[in-house]
């Protein structure tokens, strides 16, 4: 597989089988995608892996959490508050062509939270990871994570894997670094669902469209 190929293949997967990836996987995926590019060497990830019994009990935490009707307060904000165009108009067309894969009409709010509560089951997903930095780092920082999940995804799609890359974690920062054990002196950044896709999951069928080069790419030359 080509790098190009990787890259043309990763999408976000929210469904999964019943089966497990190796500790060994898991552990490879994410020690490759630290080569990844990070201004002046720091490295500024901290990577934790979930599976096996440990995934299962933070399901059943977060199942409680949730039936609890309790909120925290989020770790960042996930998106701009005044999000304007065309960011805005984005993000509701990639939304609505999500529930018209799964059949959820916009009227139906239940159904609609029922299936944004699938986030925090992983989609079903066997393994995550969750990503954590220092509260001290800064904007460009937050890009070296960014680098390293790109690499992380690309690599779990060569490896036959599936992932889900989960910034809606930073709404429960003090149950999952609590969890975790994460240090006082880092945040929770994002989870990432791992595991092998589910073909039958109707929200596989989605592929999100990407704004055509005009909007965004210009060549000063």
């Amino acid at each position: 597989m080509t790098v190009s190929e990787a890259v043309a293949a990763r999408r976000s997967v929210r469904g999964y089988l019943d089966r497990e990836v190796s500790s060994a996987t898991l552990r490879e995926l994410a020690v490759k995608a630290a080569r990844a590019a990070t201004g002046g060497n720091l490295q500024p990830w901290h990577v934790n892996i979930v599976a096996g019994e440990a995934m299962r009990r933070l399901k059943a935490v977060m199942a409680e959490r949730l039936g609890s009707g309790e909120l925290e307060t989020a770790a960042y904000d996930i998106y701009p508050r005044e999000l304007g165009a065309p960011y805005r108009d984005r993000r509701f067309q990639v939304g609505e062509a999500m529930y018209r894969h799964i059949g959820i009409p916009r009227e139906d709010k239940a159904g609609r939270m029922r299936w944004l509560a699938r986030n925090f089951q992983f989609f079903g997903a066997p393994a995550a990871y969750f990503v954590t930095v220092d509260r001290g780092m800064g904007s460009p920082q937050w890009a070296d994570l960014g680098m390293y999940l790109q690499n992380l995804m690309l690599l779990a799609v060569e490896a036959g894997l599936a992932t889900c890359s989960q910034e809606c974690w930073a709404l429960w920062p003090e149950t999952v670094t609590r969890f975790l054990g994460t240090p006082p002196e880092r945040m929770l950044f994002c989870g990432v669902a791992i595991g092998y896709e589910d073909p039958d999951e109707p929200a596989n069928r989605l592929r999100s469209e990407r704004a055509p080069e005009g909007e965004w790419l210009t060549v000063v030359a």
